[in-house]
């Protein structure tokens, strides 16, 4: 248990497989039906707050290396820029007594593509939240991290990414009218485990500027992409029936259509390290695969038979990829070691 004073969240990434992009309001009510599908991975991000004796505020981002620190708080209001901005905009939204350091980690390698910043930011929200006495549920939760993510990275932010970290498993979330509707999906997790393959192939660009230019695109009334998003609002409604149903080849067939209309929607969503990996992985037996989040780098995860998945795992290495030992995480958000609940 962590000293009195201190309160530890843990909250893991995520690993999306169908109907990326359309959790960005408003686009899922131009297709209804949208429904987005992915699953966490027990790659998790860390957030620690500790009180301090004086007024001083300490900011740490271990995997970053990065530290700062204030006098004290309106020090920190009066910032017009942070060296770790996360914590910098939660803290001073939720305005904590006193002095108080926030350290955040993050398993996840820079620019993975899995979701590490949202994951974090949902960690850091329920810790400062827990730090500070209010009674949040999660969706409150989601809703804090999603809008403080958005005045950080300056563009829209999709709702997808934060529902993994809340509730670990593997999720359908589904984008209607009234409001957003998070499932679990009954898929055996070990199922999964056994079947894909999680590659990291470097850093890309920024993943909110690919989401922004399609974004974009949508909203002006670009009808190739209206059309992509309508076939992929129909692949993910059909991802969450095969998964549902454990109906591996189908599952295999949705993602090769999803990651071929997908790049069809921004032209750098690509790379040639990412094309390599793939052509490798399907010489060697590998179902289907797709990049992670927006693109231009980062994490592909690859579909593959149980069997064959230590062969092709060797294979991707060998060209230069770098497997991450990721598992489907069972768990969500947990706080001072304890999960939220169901609600």
């Amino acid at each position: 248990m962590p000293p009195p004073g201190t309160i530890v969240a843990h909250a893991p990434c995520r690993v999306d497989l169908a109907g990326g992009t359309l959790d960005l309001w408003p686009l899922y009510l131009f297709h209804p039906g949208a429904v987005t599908v992915n699953f966490a991975v027990n790659i998790l991000t860390r957030c620690k707050v500790t009180r301090l004796t004086d007024d001083k505020i300490r900011l740490k981002s271990l995997d970053t290396k990065v530290e700062e620190e204030f006098r004290n708080f309106g020090e920190l209001c009066a910032a017009h820029r942070f060296k770790h901005p996360l914590a910098g905009y939660l803290a001073r939204f939720f305005a904590p007594d006193g002095g108080f350091e926030i350290e955040t980690h993050s398993e996840s390698p820079a620019g993975a593509g899995i979701s590490g910043s949202s994951a974090l930011m949902i960690a850091t929200t329920a810790a400062l939240a827990k730090y500070t006495g209010k009674k949040l549920d999660r969706e409150q939760i989601r809703v804090i991290a999603q809008n403080i993510e958005a005045q950080l990275i300056k563009v829209p932010t999709g709702c997808q990414d934060y529902y993994p970290a809340l509730y670990g498993g593997v999720s359908a979330i589904h984008l209607d009218p009234d409001g957003i509707h998070h499932a679990a999906v009954r898929v055996a997790p070990e199922e999964l485990d056994r079947r894909f393959v999680l590659v990291y192939t470097g850093a890309p660009r920024k993943s909110g500027i690919n989401n922004w230019e399609v974004f974009k695109a949508h909203i002006n009334g670009d009808k190739k992409i209206f059309h992509n998003f309508e076939r992929i609002g129909e692949i993910a409604r059909a991802m969450h029936h095969a998964l549902s149903m454990a109906d591996w080849k189908q599952v295999a067939k949705l993602i090769r259509e999803e990651w071929k209309l997908r790049k069809t929607n921004a032209p750098r969503i690509s790379t040639p390290m990412i094309e390599k990996l793939i052509a490798v992985a399907l010489r060697q037996g590998a179902l289907a695969a797709k990049v992670c989040g927006a693109g231009g780098g980062g994490c592909v995860v690859f579909l593959t038979e149980p069997e064959n998945r230590e062969h092709i795992s060797a294979a991707i290495r060998s060209y230069g990829g770098h497997v991450l030992p990721a598992m489907v995480a069972r768990d969500g958000l947990t706080v001072s070691g304890r999960s939220l609940g169901a609600e």
